[in-house]
This record gives structure tokens, sequence and C-alpha cells, in this order.
């Protein structure tokens, strides 16, 4: 399924070998960067055997391990060249700007991983979450990934990542609250670059941001905050 010609996205970009997707990933980075506890965190949030919606599914590095411990998932990403990444997984795929997406489907979840909260455009944030709200089911969950609060700040970072070095080398304010960040990927036989876009959220903020969106938070899942669950404002609790 596609519905898009390919897009540019102002203020986002990257170098290096291979293809690059609109928001400046690096199609051959992702296929090299290695899984953390993600799917952990995921399986320990939602029922066995959930429908997952995974916005933003890039390379597969999530779908792929999803689906091995059972669940149900479509894979939606604006690149073709990272769809065709997951293609070998045998999930349903979809190519589209996730703002824009509308499968007229519910879902047990909706997954937003990467950090794609923290998009800066506006427009863009609000669009991101009005997708999670319009395709999670009335008792689903949206999870979603944030940035640390205070990432911003403690700016240059850096660490290894499989057999080479990732440097977050700074981040710039731009606009209104609107930082461009710039990262270098360093590996013994390639390097890349990607700059993009990014809002920083203090709890509080998040959390606004989700209640005009018609979402509330559920449970902070892990110590840092970083990955949220969150349900629809009218879920019933308890």
């Amino acid at each position: 399924m596609d519905r898009m010609e390919r897009i540019v996205r102002e203020g986002y970009k990257g170098t290096g070998p291979g293809p690059i997707t609109p928001d400046g990933c690096a199609v051959e980075l992702y296929e090299r960067i290695p899984l953390g506890p993600e799917v952990d965190i995921i399986q320990a949030a939602v029922p066995a055997g959930a429908t997952i919606l995974e916005l933003g599914c890039g390379v597969g590095r999530m779908t792929r391990p999803m689906t091995q411990r059972g669940f149900d998932v479509t894979a939606v990403d604006e690149s073709p060249e990272m769809l065709e990444r997951v293609a070998d997984i045998g999930v349903r795929t979809v190519r589209s700007p996730i703002e824009l997406l509308d499968l007229g489907e519910r879902f047990d979840v909706v997954l937003l991983a990467s950090f794609l909260v923290h998009a800066g455009d506006p427009g863009i944030q609000r669009g991101l979450l009005s997708t999670c709200l319009r395709h999670v089911a009335d008792d689903g969950c949206v999870l979603m990934q944030r940035q640390p609060e205070g990432w911003h700040e403690r700016i240059p970072i850096e660490a290894p990542i499989a057999d080479g070095l990732v440097r977050v080398v700074s981040s710039v304010p731009v606009g209104p609250e609107v930082r461009q960040v710039h990262v270098e990927y360093h590996f013994p036989d390639a390097y890349w670059t990607q700059t993009y876009l990014a809002r920083p959220m203090t709890t509080p903020v998040f959390e606004q941001v989700l209640a005009e969106a018609g979402l509330r938070v559920d449970e902070y899942l892990t110590p840092d905050g970083t990955w949220v669950r969150a349900v629809p404002e009218n879920q019933r609790t308890g």
C-alpha cells in the first residue's frame, strides 16, 4: 500500500553511503545499529498477541522481533528503501507520512518510537499524535519513546554503537522551542551524519501536549521516563 510520492522535510538532512530518508536517516546505517531493550519494554506493557501499528518502522529492527514474539504488526514508513528491508518479515507494510495516515482501522497498540513525538514542526507533532489517537482502539494504548528531560543540555554526547561510535555533536536553537541537532556516526569502513529538528519537552509540557491531542499518560514504563504508555483521555481507569 503506497500513499505518497517522495517528500522533502525542511531542516532534516543526512550524508553517507546508501539511501537517505526524508528525515535524514541513512538506511544502511540503521541496518548496523543493534536493538536495545525496546521490544522487552513493549512486551511487558501490552497484551500477548496484540495488534500493533508501528509508526516509523525503519529497517524493521523492532518489527522482526515483535513478530517473532507473536504480535500482529502493521509496519508504516515514508521511505520505500526502509520498507524494502521489512519485506521479508511477512508483515503488512504501508508507505505513508505518519501524520497523514488514515487506515480506517483501530489497533490494540499504536507504537511511536524513535523520539518522533519531538517533531520540530508543531503542526507535524499534532499530526503524529492525531494519527495515534485515530488508530488506537478505545481500550488500547499508545506506546511512545521520548527524549530524557534535559537531554539537549548534556550535549555533546559520545557512545559506542556496534563496532563504531555515535557522537551527538550539537543542539542549536533555531526557533521558538525548536533545536537543530547534528549527529555523527563513525565506523571503521563508513561515516554518516544526520541533522534533524527537535522540540525539547519537560514532563509537564509533554503531558500537556498529549492532553491537547486527546491522550493521557497511563504509566511511565522506564525509570528515566523515556518510554510511556498513553491511553485515550476518555478510557476508563481501574
